[in-house]
């Protein structure tokens, strides 16, 4: 499969899914290229009918340099100049799922002509989707006003291949590419991993026998929320044929919440969806080339901000956060399960057996005091990313953007997760199975999958590589490859 381009909005989601998850190629439509040839010859003719026009980086130096005009001999020389004497970034390096985002990302400003490139650098970029290693991106060290530390690496080949010409290589390396594509491989796994947060949590209201009216579907008006709505729905789904013998009082409050706090993680996938599929198809370049009109026979060039993306961090720490609130909730599921005089379970923990006594149920009881050490990491994580400066106050680069940082916290968020959700998810298969209580259809795969790598426990034995295997295999999860990308699983 190939995604085609015609369009800067063909750069969606969805496209982003098909080629920096799935690796399918790319292909820039004939009609995206002759408007690209358009805007060049436009642009070029712009430059060379008013000897007056400021452009950075064309008819200026770049930099604190851009005080300084560049007369017509100087600027080719200026476009020539190699890219490597900023790419200074190491460690931490992005996953290539990521790093194939930021070049299908990258070719948003150029469908429409926006980037004046020649079309010879627009199907270049397209060419470094075919397949081929890409360099690797660190999301360390960047603490530049926009991704320059990132994208001088990334085309860095392709600028020694080529002699760029006036305002190529700018268009190569300003502008947001990459926050649009570190918001989309956020928000692509968040909504996978809000699948398996649902089953987890279903099961282990299956396992404690939580009263069903927690999820009533009257809750809907009464609360009038779309997101909470949405989940109240899923929850309800994935207990059809739930076991009768329900507790005749109310659960915890951990239990009676849980169509409230998944609510807001259902919000926080939203709305890092939508930062997403604005992200990807912005228009981001500095300058900017804008197409002719009747004021603008040539068109023209204006420098705008547009590499500082203000949607995408805070979308990664929302999504960050609540990780965080649902490794809480996890912890205290596991916590109620395992106490018998709440859960009206058989006692889990097991107290005061003998050494070498057995009466067909492992001790499981540690489990939420390992829980209590991720809270405490996925709390770190869950912490704001403020925008900072850069450069010292020197020069025009005097803040920085935030967005590597937020990808790399909710990154470590949604793996803390996993391994919280794998805890509890063990706890309520164990309180099933030492009940002999049959699983609710919808939840029978899961439940498999989770026995798979962590079965029933008889007998003592030790659980933290079983666990760490199960963690391991939801993020997994989080990160397939799937032949529907955008379903909603709160549908």
């Amino acid at each position: 499969m190939t995604v085609v381009l015609d369009k800067r909005w063909d750069v969606s989601l969805e496209a982003f899914y098909r080629v920096a998850w799935a690796r399918e190629n790319v292909r820039i439509s004939d009609a995206a290229m002759r408007c690209i040839t358009a805007a060049r010859t436009s642009f070029l003719n712009l430059i060379e009918d008013d000897p007056a026009v400021v452009i950075y980086g064309v008819t200026t130096s770049m930099g604190e340099l851009a005080n300084q005009r560049l007369s017509p001999e100087e600027r080719d020389r200026h476009a020539r100049i190699k890219p490597f004497p900023a790419a200074t970034s190491f460690g931490d390096y992005l996953p290539e799922r990521v790093v194939r985002g930021i070049v299908l990302a990258r070719l948003a400003n150029f469908i429409e002509g926006h980037a004046a490139t020649t079309p010879r650098i627009a199907e270049a970029v397209v060419h470094m989707l075919d397949g081929g290693p890409l360099p690797p991106i660190a999301a360390a060290g960047q603490g530049g006003a926009g991704e320059i530390l990132a994208l001088y690496p990334l085309f860095a080949d392709l600028s020694r291949a080529f002699d760029l010409q006036v305002k190529e290589r700018g268009s190569l390396i300003n502008g947001s590419p990459c926050a649009a594509a570190l918001v989309a491989d956020a928000a692509l796994s968040s909504r996978r991993r809000l699948k398996l947060v649902l089953q987890t949590f279903a099961l282990s209201i299956e396992a404690f026998r939580a009263p069903l009216e927690h999820y009533d579907a009257a809750l809907e008006l009464l609360w009038g929320d779309p997101d909470e709505t949405a989940v109240l729905q899923a929850l309800r789904a994935l207990l059809v044929g739930a076991g009768d013998g329900r507790r005749h009082y109310q659960a915890p409050v951990s239990y009676r919440i849980v169509p409230r706090v998944l609510g807001a993680a259902h919000r926080a996938v939203v709305a890092a969806e939508h930062a997403a599929s604005v992200s990807l198809s912005s228009i981001s370049d500095n300058p900017v080339y804008l197409s002719p009109d009747s004021e603008y026979p040539n068109g023209r060039c204006i420098s705008t901000g547009g590499y500082h993306n203000s949607m995408a961090a805070p979308a990664m720490d929302d999504l960050s956060a609540i990780w965080a609130d649902i490794c809480l909730l996890c912890e205290r599921h596991s916590t109620k399960l395992l106490t018998g005089r709440v859960s009206q379970l058989p006692d889990m923990l097991v107290v005061g057996r003998q050494p070498g006594e057995s009466d067909g149920r492992g001790h499981i009881g540690y489990v939420p005091m390992a829980a209590a050490g991720y809270i405490e990491l996925a709390k770190a994580n869950a912490q704001r990313t403020f925008i900072h400066g850069s450069d010292a106050g020197q020069g025009q680069d005097d803040v920085a953007s935030p967005v590597f940082h937020a990808w790399s916290k909710e990154e470590r968020a949604g793996r803390l997760l996993d391994a919280s959700m794998a805890m509890l998810a063990v706890v309520a298969s164990q309180a099933l199975h030492v009940t002999d209580r049959p699983i609710p259809p919808a939840l029978r795969d899961f439940t498999a999958m989770v026995r798979s790598y962590v079965p029933p426990l008889i007998e003592d034995r030790i659980l933290g590589p079983e666990l760490g295997r199960l963690a391991a295999a939801l993020t997994a999860e989080a990160f397939a490859v799937e032949e529907k990308k955008t379903e909603s699983v709160c549908a």
